[in-house]
């Protein structure tokens, strides 16, 4: 018995095997894989295929990121769990300068920096701008894509209740009673560096020199402590200064000293497809509360806030300050550095 089959269902029974056979046409369509691609899209297409590629990889190795500093700890064993990667973590204590002196001998795939040390190796970075890329403000980001705040926070006066008042001034420092310590030396550390330039603000600008002799007094007043353990305030952070427990946080006067540390990849990373999937989860909603459960302030707070994605519980928690954020310009941390490079030691030792 012949069948025969009208035009009209062949139109049909073609169009239903084309159908069926969809998926793997439009998977085939799809471009190549392209781990050093400059943004998701470019490189990847979907978050799917970016998640494939750095599972392939399989490591993600990061440097200097102490786990208690910003919730660092949580934030790598999240990634780790959530993707399936292992992160190798070099150098822990390692300062934003060291980072980029052993990056080629130790080869990390990410890098976390202070601004000037980001700025002057731009060179090093790759391109690449996360999916949130336009919520970053825009004086915390390289244009091309090379570097991007991640997160920042005020610097803050960190005191022990139980041992002396609250200080409303940094001249309040200098009365009988507090002991008073930076995070490092200044001439090294960057957050000791900014403490000396905090206790310097006057009229809402900071000077080196004002920053130098306020220490200077200190010392001669014997309320320079000898050792971070032995003060009963130190200068630092205000996420750091929240960690410290049984402590409290003040953040005086009209103008506040922030900054940011940003995020950038190595040109020559091991692992280029983890290096930025590592980035699109710190930008992400669930990495930038992170941050914050870490008492910092993430990048994209703003945003966050706007779209009602901010833990708003975390967010309580940091301390209040009505001051207007100023951050040093580059030229202007240059020339603070080489000043305290040249002073600190004739003045305060």
């Amino acid at each position: 018995m012949t069948v025969r089959i009208s035009a009209a269902a062949t139109v049909i029974l073609t169009a239903t095997i084309a159908g069926c056979g969809a998926p793997a046409t439009e998977n085939r369509q799809l471009p190549p894989v392209k781990p050093g691609a400059a943004s998701l899209q470019e490189g990847f297409s979907t978050m799917e295929r970016l998640v494939e590629a750095a599972r392939k990889e399989g490591t993600l190795t990061v440097i200097a990121l102490p786990r208690d500093w910003v919730n660092y700890g949580e934030i790598i064993d999240t990634f780790s769990e959530e993707y399936g990667i292992k992160v190798e973590q070099l150098e822990p204590d390692a300062s934003s300068r060291q980072e980029i002196e052993s990056a080629a001998r130790l080869k990390p795939d990410v890098f976390d920096l202070s601004l000037e040390v980001a700025v002057a190796n731009a060179a090093s970075f790759a391109p690449y701008k996360v999916q949130n890329w336009q919520d970053i403000p825009d004086n915390l980001k390289d244009y091309p894509g090379r570097w991007y705040a991640g997160y920042g926070g005020y610097m803050s006066i960190g005191y022990d209740p139980r041992k002396v008042a609250a200080p409303t001034s940094y001249g309040d420092l200098l009365k009988p009673g507090y002991s008073v310590s930076l995070p490092g030396d200044p001439r090294q550390t960057a957050a000791a560096f900014n403490g000396v330039m905090a206790a310097s603000f006057s009229g809402g600008k900071a000077e080196a020199k004002r920053g130098v002799e306020f220490f200077d007094r200190l010392k001669k007043a014997g309320n320079l402590a000898a050792s971070e353990q032995s003060a009963s305030v130190v200068l630092d952070w205000d996420y750091q200064n929240a960690e410290r427990t049984g402590w409290k946080v003040a953040i005086p006067g009209r103008t506040v000293l922030s900054s940011y540390y940003v995020q950038a990849i190595n040109k020559n990373a091991p692992h280029p497809a983890a290096a930025r999937l590592w980035q699109e989860f710190l930008f992400s909603d669930k990495g930038q509360n992170l941050f914050l459960k870490g008492h910092a302030r993430p990048a994209r707070m703003e945003a966050l806030q706007m779209r009602s994605t901010l833990d708003k519980e975390l967010a309580a928690k940091l301390p209040v300050t009505d001051a207007r954020p100023v951050m040093l310009t580059i030229p202007e941390t240059d020339a603070a550095k080489a000043y305290l490079q040249r002073e600190w030691n004739k003045k305060v030792g």
